[in-house]
């Protein structure tokens, strides 16, 4: 290779050691960068690691904290599937909301509560509404809780919002 190098042309040398550098520095910086991807990698890691750290150390306040809440929660006035598809009929019923469809309720058990969520999708409503319905969501807390919101105004009539929103109630084995 010295031999081949050295029997060039100078220009040629020139030209040689420039397409070297060249692929040496863009090798380079493909190196720092992979390297500074792995740095951020490692630093989100760490956290996420951190964080996790933090909540198993306080598992037993979490847990003892999550038992009296419970314990203040009042079995009578806690949702199941049927319970929590007709209280938000009534209360769209209520805020004067027509064009709505609820969708099944799906439930998740563990131990002794279970929670239920279902799909209220509200199409063509204006925001007085919208917010009426959400104030009388808002008096069923913590018995009922919005998990999830989106919100979107109509092409047609941008007045008009369209509104899906995933819904959540807790229910206690009795």
């Amino acid at each position: 290779m010295k031999a081949f190098f050295l029997s060039r042309l100078f220009r040629e040398k020139i030209l040689l050691v420039g397409l070297v550098l060249i692929a040496a520095a863009m090798w380079l910086s493909s190196a720092g960068g992979r390297a500074a991807t792995l740095g951020k990698q490692f630093r989100a890691t760490s956290s996420t690691l951190a964080m996790q750290r933090v909540t198993i150390e306080a598992k037993d306040m979490i847990k003892a904290r999550a038992e009296a809440a419970i314990e203040q929660l009042d079995p009578s006035r806690t949702f199941d599937r049927v319970r929590l598809q007709s209280e938000l009929d009534t209360i769209a019923n209520r805020a004067g909301i027509q064009n709505k469809s609820i969708g099944d309720a799906h439930t998740e058990r563990v131990e002794q509560v279970a929670v239920n969520s279902a799909q209220v999708t509200i199409r063509n409503v204006d925001y007085a509404s919208l917010v009426k319905f959400y104030e009388e969501l808002k008096t069923r807390s913590p018995y009922i809780s919005i998990e999830q919101f989106n919100i979107s105004a109509n092409t047609a009539n941008p007045a008009q919002l369209l509104v899906s929103i995933r819904v959540s109630s807790v229910e206690i084995a009795r």
